[in-house]
């Protein structure tokens, strides 16, 4: 991920923000929710929902 990518993404979960380099977006969301699932944070449904779409 660029400097500048990152930047624009700040605090914003996958329901905000989304990689531009759309088939890695599959790969971001579920590593995004594996990561709050290992440290037993909660997972919303519109996070679930961007996994499976």
């Amino acid at each position: 991920m660029s400097a500048a990518s990152n930047r624009s993404k700040t605090d914003k979960d996958p329901t905000e923000w989304l990689p531009p380099c759309s088939p890695y977006r599959r790969t971001y969301v579920t590593n995004w929710v594996a990561d709050k699932t290992h440290y037993q944070l909660s997972v919303d449904p519109a996070e679930s929902e961007r996994r499976a779409g």
